[in-house]
């Protein structure tokens, strides 16, 4: 694709009329809560637990045991597993898949614009007939009439940050891959690849990269082959001058977005999401970076 109109498609989305979403600019630089005030959807409400000493006791041996037996099974996965030392050209490997199993919907969370009251879109992940996710559901990019929304119309799916045992996050590791590789089937909508970095310090906890793909309508199966080079460095929505590129040891979670501004029903059939090493790839950064201070008015 010409990169003046991918630039342009880009603009749209995330600073231009096809707000991914909006929010207000900090007073301040501290920023207290990781999620900006929104409520958070990966952690499931605990269930109604007996208060009691000796009830608090039963359930505190129950978790110890359950994480326990985690941290065994990474012990005994570490030993039988060997480090990959050759990433073999053209072949994916595969992160996240479907394959028919209802617990893989667990690993993701959807969200829309309805779920903060902040719009009318409704979303939803499910599982096909033949055992691959559907992300589907109405786009509305009406504007509620509360005086504090501008832009409305979105809807996304999140993948659940990494755990290991004692509700440890760790990240995705994704240094010696050059491209992330989507085998989907589409209904001729734009969607966007979102990427989040967020780190450890409040300053990142909103970094993200984007990517815009194009699908193609009809009954076909299409990849997604896109190199990490290609995506773009935004905060909150807003594109940002100095451009970096993506920390690829520090990958939180990944995420497909849909605001294309036209409102109706959409549908995306996704069969894996993986990831491949290509040899033959040598570009770091496809985008020209900025330094703003250096401009003079």
């Amino acid at each position: 694709m010409n990169r003046r109109i991918f630039s342009k498609i880009l603009t749209d989305f995330v600073i231009g009329r096809r707000k991914l979403h909006a929010t207000s600019s900090l007073s301040c630089l501290f920023q207290q809560d990781r999620r900006s005030g929104y409520e958070s959807k990966y952690d499931k409400p605990p269930p109604k637990q007996d208060l009691s000493i000796l009830g608090r006791m039963s359930e505190g041996y129950r978790q110890f045991k359950e994480e326990f037996g985690l941290l065994m099974e990474e012990v005994r996965e570490k030993l039988r597993n060997d480090p990959i030392f050759i990433y073999r050209q053209n072949e994916v490997d595969v992160v996240w898949r479907f394959k028919g199993d209802p617990k893989s919907l667990d690993q993701w969370v959807v969200t829309c614009d309805s779920d903060y009251n902040e719009g009318f879109s409704t979303a939803k992940l499910e599982m096909s007939s033949t055992g691959t996710g559907v992300f589907s559901g109405t786009l509305n990019n009406r504007v509620p009439q509360d005086g504090k929304v501008k832009y409305a119309g979105y809807c996304n799916i999140n993948s659940v940050p990494k755990r290991r045992s004692f509700k440890r996050e760790v990240y995705h590791d994704w240094t010696e891959y050059t491209h992330i590789v989507l085998r989907v089937r589409g209904d001729g909508r734009c969607y966007v690849l979102n990427i989040n970095t967020r780190g450890i310090f409040d300053l990142t906890w909103n970094d993200v990269y984007h990517y815009v793909f194009h699908t193609r309508g009809g009954p076909y199966w299409q990849y997604v082959r896109v190199p990490f080079s290609k995506f773009i460095f935004s905060s909150k929505g807003r594109l940002q001058d100095a451009q970096i590129p993506i920390e690829l040891h520090e990958i939180s979670n990944l995420g497909i977005s849909l605001a294309d501004d036209v409102s109706g029903h959409f549908r995306l059939e996704i069969d894996y999401i993986g990831l491949e090493y290509d040899e033959f790839h040598r570009e770091e950064f496809a985008y020209e970076s900025y330094d703003v201070s250096d401009i003079k008015f």
